[in-house]
């Protein structure tokens, strides 16, 4: 039986760095994991309760949460915008926390990786994102950190996977949070 990743990334861009980091997640996933890149952030509304209602939930935030309900795990890619999360992963963060002790988390493993373009690889955004999960119900683990810095000259040319030092460390990442999957919380 695989493992199944749920990835998520805060940057809705065609050529985003961090996507590129998540295709690259699901190339270089290990044996006995299977990484799961989800598209649709674009399409769910910012979390309101109002419309989070029983039975009748947005479309997109519905498909989000079965996604999620279905993971074993979590990796999440953050870029780092105006020195924190992007709006687009913090909303999936809230819609995933909810119902309020129900949430898709509930105490599976999450890593928090990413790339920005500068100097720090977006360490704050990275930071923040492990928090705001952590108070929805995931497990963080803390320990699994990849912040790569200068991705607008690193990837210019070249896509993470076919970067020996990236790929090497993102099979890592994954292997890891894989091997953190039915560990005692």
């Amino acid at each position: 039986m695989s493992v199944r990743i749920l990835a998520l990334v805060g940057s809705l861009r065609a050529g985003s760095h961090n996507r590129q980091l998540a295709e690259a997640a699901v190339k270089l996933a290990p044996e006995g994991a299977v990484v799961e890149l989800f598209d649709g952030l674009a399409d769910v509304p910012f979390y309101n309760e109002d419309i989070d209602v029983e039975g009748d939930v947005p479309a997109a935030a519905a498909r989000l949460r079965e996604a999620a309900q279905a993971a074993d795990a979590f990796l999440l890619f953050s870029p780092e915008y105006n020195g924190t999360i992007p709006a687009v992963l913090k909303n999936a963060i809230d819609w995933l926390s909810r119902p309020f002790g129900a949430g898709a988390f509930g105490g599976k493993p999450v890593a928090v990786v990413g790339t920005a373009f500068g100097q720090y690889g977006g360490v704050w955004a990275q930071d923040d994102t492990r928090k705001a999960v952590g108070i929805a119900g995931g497990k963080v683990i803390e320990d699994i950190k990849l912040a790569i810095p200068g991705s607008g000259v690193r990837f210019a040319e070249t896509h993470p996977a076919d970067d020996a030092e990236v790929a090497a460390q993102l099979t890592e990442v994954v292997a890891r949070l894989h091997g953190n999957v039915g560990a005692a919380a």
